[in-house]
């Protein structure tokens, strides 16, 4: 359905007055390196309700706010061109975004963006891909392009539909599928770049995955109160909008970095975000002398398995654990399991998916790594180093190799354990068929009880003397 287009009518007082406001309020963000998330939510309410006490027309006020939410997403030249011709793109290693604070026309059956202007802008024409994984190309050629048209010489199409907020286009494509990718490469980047629009933006999921948009709901809901849209389910629709963003920004695995763009957010930030949007109680984990701690024990199936499960439970219970035994199935309903996650004070799992988990961890927990044979890198770079910045206690159990049924397989003197390097140098596939997708792990209860009382120290909670 069309709207009608209305002519802008304002007295103006109201108008120096919103126009002196203004140049205030960027100077307040922009004048520092970061604002903090609560700066940020404190500033972005601020402007609004001062904008609200002024008899300013409403359109004005929500595209000056517009343009300073897209103004967030880019830097120096990119910053100067998007002020310039209301279009810009941040070109980053990991990840591409472009925006404009223009109207736009996005056919959704060629996913092809028109962008629109009043003012000269040259003829310009450019394809992205919205996924967060720039740097491996085979990945980004599974990622539907969107093609972005702009310059005064275009012919748009005619709306189909209207919506009075931004579009924000990603995909679900690439490792949809896998916990740590999807929250790595959709749902911390989706944070990122679409969090501070306050709700008042609109999805555009490309390669769109049902089971993703149902299993994220919760997320994409407190980001966007409109339905995500399915190009492929909308044939030939024309959808217009205020203004677009196509692409998610990327800091680092797992991790936000307040000095990138947007500047001002942290992994804390983000962790309040999933509070707020599954209903969390916990916010730091404190346990009484007499209350038990719980603990979480991902059970693996297929790889990187606890060959001895049952008595390594058994070992946590004697320690004064609460143990809470977790499979894949029961991982897969995130709605009820972030609050048992959110309820614990110990994570223990291998190296795998499932830790992405720690997300929902309380500040103050305790995340215990096992780290298979061979997989100290990809264990650090993944899971350990990211964890600090979520406020979790980061501890790691490196297995020996007695402790992998690699050396039953292959023997204690053949290549894979004695020369890690050498297999890895075979390439990443070589790799991976070994010590990712070909190793489970029988783990010494002894060396590992010792951990898990460090663990109990940290919780500042007394444990049975260690067995000799």
């Amino acid at each position: 359905m069309k709207k009608d287009s209305r002519r802008l009518v304002f007295n103006k007082t109201p108008l120096i007055l919103y126009l002196l406001i203004l140049p205030l309020f960027y100077a307040a963000i922009f004048s520092t390196k970061s604002v903090s998330y609560d700066e940020w939510k404190q500033l972005l309410s601020n402007w609004r309700a001062r904008l609200g006490t002024r008899n300013v027309d409403n359109d004005v006020q929500e595209q000056e706010f517009q343009k300073f939410i897209f103004r967030s997403l880019v830097t120096g030249e990119d910053r100067t061109q998007l002020e310039t011709t209301g279009f810009a793109c941040n070109t980053a290693e990991h990840s591409e975004v472009c925006v404009t604070n223009k109207p736009v026309r996005i056919d959704t059956n060629t996913m092809t963006v028109h962008v629109l202007s009043d003012q000269p802008m040259p003829r310009g024409h450019r394809n992205v891909r919205p996924y967060a994984r720039r740097e491996d190309e085979n990945t980004m050629n599974t990622i539907t392009p969107v093609q972005i048209l702009q310059g005064n010489n275009i012919t748009p199409p005619a709306c189909n539909y209207t919506h009075n907020v931004p579009a924000a286009i990603f995909s679900t494509s690439g490792f949809v599928g896998n916990l740590f990718h999807e929250f790595n490469e959709i749902i911390i980047p989706l944070f990122l770049t679409t969090y501070h629009f306050q709700s008042n933006l609109q999805f555009i999921v490309v390669d769109y995955k049902p089971y993703f948009v149902n299993k994220y709901n919760r997320i994409l809901a407190h980001l966007s109160p409109y339905e995500v849209i399915n190009p492929a389910s909308n044939g030939s629709s024309v959808h217009c909008f205020t203004g677009m963003v196509v692409g998610l920004q990327f800091h680092n695995n797992l991790a936000i970095n307040s000095s990138d763009l947007p500047e001002g957010y942290s992994m804390l930030d983000f962790k309040q975000f999933l509070r707020e949007a599954y209903n969390l109680k916990v916010k730091s984990s404190v346990v009484s002398k007499i209350e038990q701690p719980v603990l979480v024990l991902i059970s693996r199936k297929g790889s990187r398995m606890f060959l001895n499960e049952d008595e390594m439970g058994g070992m946590m219970e004697e320690l004064g654990f609460r143990v809470v035994v977790v499979t894949p199935n029961r991982m897969a309903n995130l709605d009820k399991f972030a609050s048992v996650v959110n309820s614990c004070s110990v994570m223990v799992g291998a190296h795998g998916a499932g830790l992405a988990n720690e997300v929902f961890l309380p500040t103050g927990a305790v995340m215990v790594q096992v780290v298979p044979w061979g997989l100290e890198w990809a264990s650090n770079a993944y899971f350990g180093e990211p964890a600090p910045g979520m406020g979790v206690k980061y501890m790691e159990y490196k297995i020996e190799a007695e402790e992998s049924s690699l050396v039953d397989t292959y023997g204690r003197d053949h290549e894979v354990i004695v020369d890690v390097g050498a297999v890895f140098a075979k390439g990443y596939h070589a790799a991976r068929a070994v010590y990712v997708d070909g190793q489970n792990m029988k783990i010494d209860l002894v060396r590992f009880r010792k951990t898990l009382i460090e663990a109990l120290r940290f919780l500042g909670q007394s444990s049975p003397t260690p067995t000799n």
